[in-house]
């Protein structure tokens, strides 16, 4: 009896441990496959462009059809890289199917674009896809959410002189949901997620009092309320790239460039440096046409493109070399459109010339990546846009 009890046993350790050596068997097999479909992944993904990143906005609309042949041709044909496209755009909408589970996310998806399509063009013709993700002004979701947003005192959303209505950074929820997006996006294939308007609305600083919203865990903070905002737009992107880095892509965010003149853009939460600490890319929209009669000394900017660009790189630079020890790439946006709504005397066509007079000053402040805004997409041939001499050396050896 108890040879026979002996012999059950050592069965069930036998048994046990070919239970175990299978499992073991199968868990190695399940991790090596997870890998190959990583590494296939990886190897699939674009890769980030050797020479930088030059790129040009694209709306949804030009995403297809004889526009976007247009467009993939005209990169095909330049130095330039890269496509910056709206994900989440200026009113909210969700452009394409990301095949996201947030329940919110699918309800505002239009889908204009049809993103299988996209990415195996991006991918065929190399060209390297930045999501631009339209964060803090959002008429859509605020309308959706009024709770989420800013209300006037009779309960209405406040919306801008323009028509515009922004959700309220504080908010979590709303954190939540942009970066619900992104990360979505990243998991889509783009490489990178361009946070753009991450920013309280302008004038903000003389509508506060009046407006009715939450402030979040800031409610008692010793902070003052310029404080308050600046640092609930770092610490989003510091949250945002916290999440999507895992998913082995970048972020970046849009700012003004009056941002980098001062020491923080008091209404709209944006502090240059703190920003800068936070993104893997920022990108100032420095176009000639946005500055002031007299910014830099310069009596009409949009005339002198070289020289605006050039003025403002030395406050940029200035500012950069305070930050801490992470230091992102500069990137920023250039003027590709003509303002003639500045009035005459004060505005100039902008042509290949004025488009690389901009670029060259990038150049001469060794700034290698750029990208190029005009919202008609009809963008300007014959430019230089990797120029080799440099205008500041040259005029130092005279």
């Amino acid at each position: 009896m108890k040879r026979m009890l002996t012999v059950v046993a050592a069965s069930t350790l036998i048994l046990t441990a070919c239970g175990s050596n299978d499992s073991t068997s199968e868990d190695k097999h399940n991790k090596q496959s997870a890998n190959h479909k990583q590494s296939e992944q990886q190897k699939d993904k674009i890769k980030y462009p050797k020479d930088g990143v030059k790129g040009i906005y694209v709306t949804p609309g030009s995403l297809q059809g004889e526009k976007f042949d247009e467009l993939i041709k005209f990169i095909n044909e330049t130095e330039l890289n890269a496509m910056v496209i709206d994900v989440k755009d200026d009113s909210g909408n969700i452009t394409m199917d990301l095949n996201s589970d947030n329940k919110l996310i699918q309800k505002n998806t239009t889908e204009m674009v049809n993103l299988k399509n996209l990415m195996k063009t991006l991918k065929k013709n190399n060209i390297y896809p930045i999501a631009r993700v339209v964060t803090f002004k959002d008429s859509r979701l605020a309308e959706e959410h009024p709770e989420w947003s800013f209300k006037e005192q009779n309960g209405q959303v406040w919306e801008s002189d323009g028509g515009d209505k922004f959700l309220n950074p504080f908010s979590k929820q709303v954190w939540n949901y942009d970066i619900d997006v992104a990360k979505a996006a990243a998991k889509a294939g783009f490489r990178e997620v361009q946070f753009d308007y991450v920013r309280f609305p302008e004038g903000f600083e003389n509508m506060d009092k009046h407006l009715k919203y939450t402030n979040g865990n800031y409610k008692g903070d010793d902070m003052n309320h310029t404080q308050q905002r600046v640092d609930t737009i770092s610490n989003f992107l510091k949250t945002a790239r916290k999440e999507i880095h895992p998913l082995d892509a970048q972020i970046s965010a849009d700012v003004f460039g009056y941002s980098a003149t001062v020491e923080e853009a008091p209404g709209i939460g944006q502090s240059f440096p703190k920003i800068a600490e936070n993104v893997d890319v920022i990108s100032s929209m420095i176009y000639p046409s946005h500055w002031n009669p007299g910014d830099f000394g310069i009596e009409h900017p949009d005339l002198e493109p070289y020289k605006t660009v050039d003025n403002y790189l030395d406050k940029e630079e200035a500012v950069l070399k305070k930050t801490g020890k992470h230091h992102p790439k500069t990137r920023p946006w250039l003027q590709d459109f003509t303002a003639s709504y500045l009035g005459e005397g004060n505005y100039k066509e902008y042509d290949s010339k004025e488009v690389s007079e901009q670029i060259q000053a990038l150049r001469d402040h060794g700034v290698h990546e750029f990208l190029l805004w005009d919202a008609s997409g009809d963008y300007t041939k014959g430019v230089d846009y990797t120029p080799d001499k440099s205008k500041k050396q040259s005029d130092k050896s005279q």
